[in-house]
């Protein structure tokens, strides 16, 4: 769908038509598994899909009061909740829109669990197996000094009233990591398993992702509900339900020179609209253009912000960039528009679905009053 000249720039554009097929997985996994899976919204928080996402997932989960608020005023069903902290202010309102509540430690159970209980949620605790496949440690949880999560010598039998257990150590991981993952846990904590209601095994289950093996994931489910027959088992994924939905289409506003580099910069910024390039790091993918070979015409493309390393490089192109052309950036989806921030000022892109009648509608436009409000 060539949308790329069309729409506001720059402009995020989610493409319901890959949706789609990424739908028809995660509803394959649900039925021949016979897991829940439900919408992390951290990864994608863009409730004008929340429609589509209702009909292919079995609820969301929140991990903050606005998620929980929004899950409940869009997607229509309550959260379930995990944070790595509650606070008093704000409980009352989270817990009005909570089914699961799911602690990240005793003490935060024990400070929140009865009035938890009596409002009819279900309570669960985070463990810690202290086992991850992750090479990232931003993204690694399960580090033995990490603050998320209780290790098995602090959890030697549930405490009353608690119904589920919940881990999370996946990033974009395929299923032989949660293969292992499993192993790690049941070896720690599989004695407390057959007296839950429900076990949730987290996110970074990237079973849309080309190349995963979804066969051994079912067949990996399976074998664990067999193991522990009537204990309901969720997984919460977030990037596998947007993974390669769309693109964030921007434009080269100059071309400037030095020190023996060409940058185009562009009117987005890596700092501001596509955190993770920097944070992770990784190279996002251009459509037109590819990684230079050797004594191939390069270019590095620059952020429209002030930050020194609002940046990314290098790629060769196709047809060498001039001003005013689009530069579309390849999955733009998941973990960037809710990591966006308004750094500088910089203007936010739009968000637009490319509809499977070839249609395009612009759902959000954002302008000055977004950003004087939020800056108070």
């Amino acid at each position: 769908m060539n949308y790329y000249n069309t729409v506001p720039s720059p402009c995020y554009v989610l493409e319901e038509t890959e949706l789609l097929k990424n739908m028809a997985i995660i509803d394959r996994v649900r039925r021949e598994a016979g897991v829940e899976i439900i919408v992390a919204l951290k990864a994608s928080a863009m409730w004008s899909i929340f429609p589509i996402l209702s009909e292919h997932s079995d609820g969301a989960t929140a991990s903050s009061l606005n998620e929980a608020r929004l899950v409940y005023e869009e997607f229509g069903s309550k959260a379930h909740t995990y944070a790595p902290v509650y606070t008093e202010s704000e409980w009352e309102e989270l817990a009005s829109y909570s089914s699961h509540i799911t602690f990240n430690s005793l003490g935060q159970w024990e400070r929140f669990g009865e009035r938890a209980r009596a409002a009819g949620i279900s309570c669960g605790l985070r463990i810690n197996h202290e086992y991850s496949t992750v090479e990232t440690d931003l993204y690694n949880p399960a580090s033995p000094t990490s603050r998320l999560g209780i290790r098995a010598e602090n959890l030697t039998e549930l405490p009353d009233g608690i119904e589920g257990l919940h881990f999370h150590s996946l990033c974009e991981s395929d299923s032989e990591d949660l293969v292992a993952t499993l192993e790690a846990v049941e070896a720690k904590f599989g004695h407390l398993i057959d007296g839950l209601k429900w076990f949730n095994m987290g996110g970074g289950h990237l079973m849309t992702r080309k190349g995963y093996n979804v066969e051994l994931l079912i067949d990996t489910l399976r074998a664990f509900r067999e193991r522990h027959p009537g204990v309901r088992v969720i997984l919460e994924p977030g990037s596998a339900f947007t993974w390669r939905t769309g693109t964030l289409v921007a434009t080269v506003e100059d071309i400037v020179e030095g020190g023996g580099e060409r940058t185009a910069t562009l009117n987005v910024s890596f700092a501001c609209h596509m955190p993770d390039c920097l944070e992770m790091p990784y190279k996002p993918a251009i459509v037109g253009a590819h990684d230079p070979e050797e004594g191939e015409r390069k270019w590095r493309i620059g952020g429209n912000s002030c930050l020194a390393g609002d940046w990314i490089g290098h790629w060769a192109f196709d047809r060498e960039p001039q001003v005013g052309d689009r530069i579309v950036f390849e999955d733009m989806i998941h973990y960037t528009m809710v990591k966006t921030t308004m750094f500088n000022g910089v203007s936010h892109p739009s968000i637009a679905i490319a509809r499977t009648d070839g249609s395009v509608e612009i759902v959000r436009r954002f302008g000055f009053d977004d950003y004087k409000y939020r800056m108070g």
